[in-house]
């Protein structure tokens, strides 16, 4: 069994961003290929409407894997929790061989997010509101050969880029004081944590219903490995200095890869391991392999700079192999 995963970067098949679409079909498609993949893990589609007044569709994804063994994978993504259809920006999306037996996904559903006052809005805020996080994470049981159950989550923590606050930005990105940059930058950490805060509270109530539950998180978590969102999603015995709390944490599968490998983005010439797999210990028992496609990855911030229209993405997928048997 082969599981992966892949932030595409806006994926979408609208016009009007410089890329022509025929160019991104061309790069994506093959590295889908050399996946190879049973079930795989998307960041980054985008959905539009063929129609006004008809419901989003993830068009652009459905021409991404056509031809492909993956059209006729089975598919879920998250959804607007109003019209229970795609989301226009940053869908998560699983494609899988096998069947999905349950799914739902969570955004600020079992941590509420906490209320702040801003101390450099222009004007000055009245009243504390809550900071939410942008983006829901995607979770699936998946019934798998052997009679294996699988719960995987998809997940895309929020980029550690200031948050706007009132009467503080010049521009997308250009800030009219340091302070105002500053807390931006803090209400991004909150958000960014908040959303791994959720996904360690989803897998310990996955352990509290069966302690051998095989779970696999994936995703871009816009963070390293001792950065606080990875640590509160892994849950060291270092970090709770609790043994008897050992098997609830998480492993990241990149510890395999030899250390010049480790790395799915380049940023002015960092090497970054921005994208993870992490496992529960029982998964862990039918882990053989990882690998890391890292060997045409760009430095995204260069490309940005100096390439007229990049139609290929800055992240580097990651697939890890398990034996089911």
């Amino acid at each position: 069994m082969r599981i992966a995963s892949f932030n595409l970067e806006n994926l979408t098949d609208k016009p009007g961003n410089g890329v022509p679409f025929s160019a991104r079909l061309d790069l994506l498609r093959p590295q889908l290929l050399r996946l190879s993949a049973d079930v795989l893990c998307l960041q980054e589609v985008d959905a539009n409407k063929p129609g006004k007044g008809t419901p989003r569709r993830l068009d652009a994804l459905r021409q991404l894997i056509e031809t492909t063994p993956y059209e006729k994978f089975h598919l879920v993504s998250t959804r607007d929790e109003k019209s229970g259809h795609p989301r226009d920006k940053h869908n998560l999306v699983i494609l899988s061989r096998w069947p999905i037996e349950t799914y739902g996904q969570y955004q600020c559903d079992l941590v509420e997010p906490p209320c702040y006052r801003t101390a450099t809005s222009a004007p000055p805020e009245p009243r504390q509101r809550p900071v939410e996080w942008d983006r829901p994470i995607l979770h699936v049981t998946l019934a798998m050969p052997q009679g294996v159950r699988l719960h995987l989550v998809n997940m895309h923590l929020r980029a550690p880029l200031a948050a706007p606050v009132p009467g503080q930005k010049r521009g997308p990105f250009s800030w009219n004081s340091v302070p105002g940059w500053a807390e931006g930058f803090f209400l991004a950490a909150v958000k960014r944590s908040g959303q791994a805060l959720e996904a360690r509270l989803l897998v310990d109530r996955l352990f509290d219903d069966d302690p051998n539950a095989l779970i696999m998180l994936a995703g871009d978590f816009n963070a390293e490995e001792r950065e606080v969102p990875l640590r509160i999603v892994t849950g060291n015995v270092e970090d709770t200095g609790n043994g008897h709390l050992a098997s609830r944490g998480l492993v990241l599968l990149e510890h395999s890869l030899a250390a010049a490998r480790c790395f799915t983005v380049i940023h002015r010439g960092q090497r970054l391991m921005l994208d993870h797999l992490l496992v529960s210990r029982q998964l862990m028992a039918r882990y053989r392999g990882i690998e890391v496609h890292n060997e045409a990855l760009g430095d995204e911030l260069i490309a940005y700079t100096l390439t007229e229209a990049a139609p290929e993405s800055y992240h580097a997928p990651l697939v890890a192999s398990f034996d089911l048997a």
